[in-house]
Formats: structure tokens, sequence, C-alpha cells
């Protein structure tokens, strides 16, 4: 216990005093000055040029994702994923409140940690982008043709939904790994019974190959430990799934010090070919659990909820060779896997060195039946027998690395805040760069996949300090660009990131771009209330409710003056832009309404619920600036006492 003590008050120390390096070259610059370098012409788009890769950042406690544009670090759009966004109205309208519909009621936020996109062959194929929520346990799917998030899948038995959204190289399975195991079923018992009753639930998405639609396949029902991070093999080890795992000691108070009692941790190997195979044979135990699935439909621009009530779980010791842990450095954070499928990095953050197990030799001592014991009903390998090798005094609090698919890797750590460059196979150190400040995950665009794109790498830091402009106790955190092209690594650019993201995907734009959808048809516009021609504008009244069949283009609504209403009256507002031009969106606001205007594409319907509260004539307006007479596009709407007797009347362009 003292001796576990002392490494945490050496580790707070060292952060403590990187984190508030203030030396005389704050720029990170090595000491060239911004002279010395072509770093601005590296990163310079020119006006009217596009980037070279699109960056999917996670939007951390924002519970969004963000898109940027590399080299430039320009923001393109953030993504509304888990978390109401009053700038296009998502989870505010009506079409996109089940979007956020869980089985504990409508849940406007998550903690958006780990986006991964959409494979062929181990291939980066751009159709979709996954994206897990950490909080209330989903996953999300992000169609990369419109930019808007379509599906979002609650995940039962789980909790802290960590090592997630990581997808298989053809796309067959997305996973759900839980950070916290939990009891499972859930009840009612004493936390100090944790040890040997808790659970750590690892779910397998199906993904339907031509719509991407999501459904839980199995979930694997693993020891009580923390499952922190994951990454499938690929390649040779295409049909595996690694994660690491924390706290094997079963610890449920005081973690910093009570989670480290161990010398080593573990990395689970999932043969999920294998569960596979045995769960299309018709293994595993159905089991009671509510969940959400919700899905959005572009043709009819409107949002499903459905409540499951059952999941299929697996036993892994009912299934022979379908998990192994291999121990690793204790406190391990990721896990990663080169492109050969060969390394599997598993570091503990409280290890100078890095650890890189292979995974021919596991096979080999799976073969042999190499064990050293089990942990319940697991075999667990000896560590010398699935060694690769260890790259020697690499820097202080291993995170993450990444592959430039040159033979090279490329570790984030944390405390001594820096990016190690290191040699796949020899383990040599080649490079070092200091980052500004405790840098968390990196991202190498494509550095997931069989054939990353080495020419640049991202680092995702924790803490900004003097980097920009001060903006009071908090700044965006800071995202730094290396040129990672020459032998050694050469700092770009800074550039701030919303929210605080965790991970990142990067792309080739050319893969996305060409196939990004302009807008939509009006022809082919199904939702149910949709106005297609302005000779359908009309208002109905059906009760306490009005429908008001609105219709937008520049730059006026039809209609725009509207009588009848009552306090107390439910008010719909089904707007729909006849707009049929790229980048011509309308907005609608109306005052008073309690929850967000609307931000509505070309050949889109939307609806807005309003319930007036107050006799007047209230004024509703388009919020997107759309052309020279953007401020007349405007209307009224009476609202007369509950009493009222005075008929619906409505018109455009009438005394």
């Amino acid at each position: 216990m003292k001796n576990t003590i002392n490494i945490l008050i050496t580790i707070i120390m060292t952060a403590g005093l990187v984190g508030c390096n203030n030396s005389e070259d704050k720029r990170g610059n090595g000491g060239q000055g911004g002279l010395a370098t072509n770093a601005a012409e590296k990163v310079y788009v020119a006006p009217g040029d596009h980037d070279e890769f699109y960056a999917f950042f996670s939007g951390g406690y924002s519970g969004n994702l963000t898109v940027y544009g590399l080299p430039s670090g320009r923001m393109f759009k953030e993504i509304p994923v888990f978390s109401q966004f009053a700038t296009s109205g998502y989870g505010y309208s009506e079409e996109t409140k089940p979007m956020l519909n869980t089985s504990f009621g409508f849940v406007p936020w998550d903690d958006s940690h780990h986006p991964d996109i959409s494979q062929t062959n181990g291939k980066l194929d751009g159709r979709w982008i996954f994206i897990n929520g950490n909080n209330t346990p989903r996953i999300a799917r992000i169609d990369l043709e419109t930019f808007e998030t379509e599906e979002i899948i609650e995940i039962p038995n789980s909790a802290g939904n960590h090592s997630s959204s990581f997808i298989t190289e053809n796309t067959e399975y997305v996973v759900a790994g839980t950070r916290f195991s939990v009891p499972v079923p859930q009840r009612d018992m004493s936390i100090k019974d944790y040890k040997g009753n808790f659970k750590g639930a690892i779910s397998f998405l199906s993904v339907d190959q031509d719509t991407g639609r999501m459904d839980i396949k199995f979930q694997l029902m693993m020891p009580g430990f923390n499952y922190d991070l994951s990454h499938p093999g690929r390649d040779k080890s295409h049909g595996w799934f690694f994660f690491t795992t924390y706290n094997t000691e079963e610890a449920n108070t005081l973690l910093e010090v009570n989670a480290s009692q161990n010398d080593k941790d573990f990395i689970a190997a999932v043969n999920w070919k294998l569960i596979e195979e045995y769960v299309n044979n018709g293994g595993g135990t159905k089991m009671p659990a509510e969940y959400a699935h919700n899905v959005y439909d572009h043709d009819t621009h409107a949002a499903t909820s459905t409540m499951k009530k059952e999941v299929l779980t697996v036993d892994p010791t009912k299934v022979p060779g379908a998990v192994y842990f291999l121990p690793t450095p204790k406190s391990p954070h990721g896990v990663d896997v080169d492109p050969t499928g060969e390394y599997i990095i598993g570091n503990g953050k409280l290890s100078a060195d890095l650890t890189v197990h292979s995974f021919t030799k596991m096979i080999d001592a799976i073969e042999k039946k190499n064990f050293d014991g089990e942990a319940y009903g697991i075999p667990i390998l000896k560590f010398d027998d699935v060694l690769a090798g260890t790259v020697k005094q690499g820097g202080l609090g291993p995170l993450h690395t990444e592959f430039d698919g040159k033979g090279n890797a490329y570790t984030t750590f944390f405390i001594s805040s820096e990016v190690v460059k290191w040699k796949l196979g020899t383990w040599e150190v080649l490079d070092r760069q200091p980052v500004f400040y405790s840098v968390g995950h990196g991202m190498i665009p494509g550095g997931n996949s069989r054939e990353p794109f080495g020419k640049y790498f991202v680092a995702m830091n924790k803490i900004t300090k003097d980097r920009y402009l001060p903006t009071g106790p908090e700044l965006e955190h800071s995202a730094q660009l290396f040129d990672i092209t020459g032998d050694k690594m050469e700092l770009l650019l800074d550039f701030p990131t919303h929210g605080e993201p965790h991970y990142a995907a990067g792309i080739p734009a050319d893969i996305i771009k060409n196939n990004s959808k302009k807008f939509y048809k009006l022809a082919e516009n199904k939702h149910e209330h949709a106005t297609i021609t302005d000779a359908d504008a009309r208002v109905e009244r059906k009760g306490n409710e009005v429908h008001v069949y609105m219709t937008m283009i520049r730059s006026h609504f039809n209609p725009d003056n509207i009588e009848g209403i009552k306090v107390g009256d439910k008010v719909y507002f089904h707007v729909t832009n006849h707009e049929q031009d790229f980048d011509v969106p309308h907005g609608f606001a109306m005052i008073g309404a309690n929850n967000s205007e609307l931000l509505i594409m070309p050949g889109q319907t939307k609806t807005l619920l309003w319930e007036p509260k107050k006799v007047g004539v209230w004024p509703f307006y388009c919020t997107d600036f759309c052309s020279a007479l953007h401020q007349e596009m405007q209307g009224y709407i009476r609202v007369s006492p509950a009493s009222s007797n005075i008929e619906l009347s409505w018109g455009l362009g009438e005394d």
C-alpha cells in the first residue's frame, strides 16, 4: 500500500510540473521559431480550396460529434447526436424527440467518446460513423451522406459504455463494452457485495450491410472488472476483439489505490467468430431487458422509437476457446492493434515501458495450453509466452497508440506530455515531441484500419493553459497537428476543439465529399404532415390541437397571418421548405415557444410545438439569413382568450 501511494504522489507531482510548464519556448517549436519553418504553408488552405481530410472529433461532454478539416484545423459542423441542439432543433422538433428516448425516459445529453468509421475489407469506406454514449449506454450511427444521426440504440445490462464504439474490418459488428460492472440483472444489493456478483457486459451489435441498421446480436457476460477500451483484430487477427481491463481486484471504493494492487491486469482477447457460430447454432440465453432502439427515416424526415424487451446473453465459460486473458502491466488504458494484426499494445498507465503482445504467440500459447491459472473460468496466458517486445523508457503515463502504415507507432504519454514515435519489431524510440499539455488520445487518419493514411498525427490534449487567448477559468481543449511524413515529427498547428474530444477518426475527403447530399427532393418527401404545394397550405383544428400546414421559400411563409388561436391551444407548425437548391435552409422561430427554433433543410419538413399562454398578436420569423429580403420573411399569429369564439382564418398576401 505504501509503495502504491508513493507512486501516486510521484505521478501527481510530475503531472503538476508538466501541466504548469512555462518554459521560454511556449510555442512548442523546439526553439525553431515561427520563421524557421514552413509550417504555415503546410496548413494553409486557400480561399475556395478544400481540406485534404475530414476529421471527426468526439464532443465529450457536449454529447455530439464535431467535423474539422485537416490540415487547416477549421471546424465545419457540429453534428447533434445524444444532446439537444438548438441550432437545428434536434431533440426539440417533434420529429427528432424520439431519437433521445431511453428506458430511463427522455435523456437529452450524453458523454460521447470514441468515433469509428465503417470499413470494407479493413479499409475505410466512408458510409457511416459510429460513436458511443458513455453515460446512458448508447451507440449511435451517423450517415455520412447527410451528416445526420440516423440511429441510436441503448445498451442494457451496461454502465459507462466506454470501450466502444469500435468496429470490425467489414463492419460486421460494433462493440459496446461496459466500463463499470454492475449487477445483472439490476437489483437492490449492497455495494460491498461487488466482488464475484457484478458482471461486465460486452455487447456485439450486428450491422446490416445495406442499411447500416444495428441490432444487439449477443452480450458476453464477463467477470466484474472495469473494461476500459477496445480495438478489433485486423488482417491475421480478424475475428478477435481485444479489451483492456483494470480493477481486476474488484474493489468498490478508493480505486486510485485499491485498483492498483495487482502487479498486472488483463487484456481480454475475445474470439467473436467462435461466439457468433455458437449463437447462430442456438447457443446463449435470452433474458428480459428493456432498451430503446431509435431510428430516423430520411424519407419521412421523422424518427421512431421502439422499446425492446429481451437480449441474448452468453456465458464465456460455456464456449471453450472464446475468451482468454493476456496479463499486461497494471491499470492499462488503451489497447491498440497494428495494421498487420500481429501486435497488440496495451500499456499500464503506471509504467514507463510499453508492452507489446504478439497475436502469433498468443495463438501458439493457446494451442499448447500454456496457461497460468484462470480467472472465473477464463484461462490466463503466461505473460512471457505472449510478449512480443518492450519499448524501454518510452515516457510517463502511456495511453494510446496509432500507426502510420509504414511500420511506425505513435504513443501518447499523458504525464510527460509528449508523443513518442517508435519502430514496430525493433521497439526502438525514433522521435519524441512535446505537446501542450497532458495529451490523451492521438489520431492518424485511417489509423484504425489496415491501410492508414500516414501524413498527419493529431494530439488531443486535456489542458490548454497558455495556448490561446484566455476565456475565463476554462479554455477549449487544444488539438495539435503534426506532420509525420519525415523521420521527425513536425508541429504544424494548434487549434481549439469543442467539448472534450477523447478520440477522433480521420478519412480522406475524396472518399466522402462527392457523395454528400445537397438537398432533399420535395417530390420524395413522405412526411406525414408535408405541405408539398402552396395550395395545400392550411390550418386545421382538432379540439384544442391546431395544426398549421405551412410552406417556406425565399422570402415568405404561407400562410403568414393566422387568427383564431386561443390561449391553451397546442399549435403544431408543420413547416416544409420548398427550396430545391444546395445550402438554402430556412429557420422558423415562434415567440414564447418553450423549445427551440427549427432549421429546415431544402425539401424537408419539421414540426414545432407552441403552446400560447398570453393573449396578443405574436410574430414568427425565419432565423437563417436566406436572401436580401430575409428580414421580411415573417408573419403574425393572433391569440385570443380561451373562451373566444373567433373562427380559424389564415392567409397570404391578403388585406
